[in-house]
């Protein structure tokens, strides 16, 4: 009963996981080794010890996170994704996620290379750049967009290298990554029913995709 009790506490200290967590969780093997980078709150770090019984770690860059994540009983360190990366052998992991957080950093395709050099897989979410609503609004309105999952203003956003599902393909090419999943997320958090990448990139509000070296 106690051990059940403090489960429900744990869950509770946490917010409800994002659509584009529960999809990250589902392409994570149970009791693989998985490191988190740019871990928030730790949201899907809790996600993938209580569902997945992964060996969980995570970085973030924000003190406050790093205490937030620690409190909660995770393993967080801090970190910048730009650059402490590279300090992390080869094959440390068997995942290592990047969750709303590309757009983010400086150098985006020398962050994914060493996900991939440090972990068998790397899972990546983003912001798609390249939806129609986004265009409009560039096209019709004539300044920078403001959306559901680019809420800032440009002057005021995190976000340095947006990036469309079509950029990202073509990134993954370029590092010769190879996709073994991919997801476009519409409306909603809804899966898109057609697989094609433009239609991905023309509809899809999210892409969520699990990269792997190829042989």
């Amino acid at each position: 009963m106690a051990e059940g009790q403090n489960s429900r506490k744990r869950r509770a200290a946490f917010p409800a996981p994002r659509v584009d967590e529960l999809l990250i969780a589902d392409m994570v093997e149970p009791r693989s080794r998985v490191l988190d980078v740019g871990c928030g709150d730790g949201t899907l770090l809790h996600l993938l010890s209580e569902d997945r019984g992964v060996d969980a770690r995570g970085i973030e860059l924000s003190q406050r996170g790093v205490n937030d994540c620690v409190a909660k009983g995770l393993s967080v360190i801090q970190g910048d994704a730009d650059t402490d990366l590279e300090g992390y052998p080869d094959d440390a992991f068997d995942y290592v996620i990047l969750s709303q957080t590309l757009q983010a950093t400086r150098r985006p395709r020398q962050v994914l290379e060493h996900m991939l050099r440090i972990g068998r897989h790397a899972i990546v979410s983003f912001p798609n750049f390249g939806h129609w609503r986004i265009r409009a609004q560039l096209a019709l309105l004539g300044h920078m967009p403001i959306t559901h999952n680019l809420q800032a203003p440009w002057y005021d956003t995190p976000n340095i290298h947006f990036c469309t599902i079509s950029d990202f393909l073509a990134l993954a090419q370029t590092i010769d990554a190879r996709i073994e999943r991919g997801i476009a997320l519409g409306r909603f958090g809804t899966p898109l029913r057609f697989s094609e990448p433009w239609i991905w990139n023309l509809f899809g509000e999210q892409g969520v995709f699990r990269l792997t070296r190829k042989e």
